[in-house]
């Protein structure tokens, strides 16, 4: 396994993945339930796939088909669907330090996306709430 030459690390390097990560919950929080909840289970299983010629051989096919299983149990628990954003995480670390990321012409995407997934995780353990939902019941208890 030969690994490559991993880029310097600029400050947008780790605030753009936690924006990225607040804006995926902002989209997402204009689906209803159930569809948000399958919809997260999808995007889940589709990264799971992005490493598919990552560059670990076999591994990723492995990788692939644990991911899925997190998706297809995501589809009834949002407890799976952050395990596999974590799991996802995980990956994302092994590819950052291999050399090889997630978008070839992103020399720092694996790290982002490493940095992205665990905000989402966090916020598939709550529940995966809606924000705006969370922002309205915050503003009334101000006001009250």
């Amino acid at each position: 396994m030969q690994f490559h030459v991993r880029p310097a690390i600029q400050t947008m390097d780790l605030v753009g993945p936690v924006l990225v990560a607040i804006l995926y919950i902002a989209a997402c929080s204009f689906f209803r339930e159930p569809n948000r909840r399958n919809f997260n289970a999808i995007m889940i299983a589709g990264a799971g796939a992005a490493y598919l010629s990552g560059g670990f051989g076999k591994w990723e096919f492995a990788f692939t088909a644990i991911v899925t299983y997190f998706a297809y149990r995501g589809l009834r628990s949002y407890n799976f669907i952050g395990i596999g954003w974590l799991f996802h995480t995980g990956w994302d670390v092994l590819h950052h330090l291999y050399g090889n990321p997630i978008i070839p012409f992103a020399p720092t995407s694996s790290l982002g996306c490493a940095i992205c997934d665990p905000v989402i995780a966090i916020w598939c353990f709550t529940g995966a709430p809606s924000a705006f939902d969370v922002f309205r019941r915050r503003m009334t208890f101000r006001t009250q």
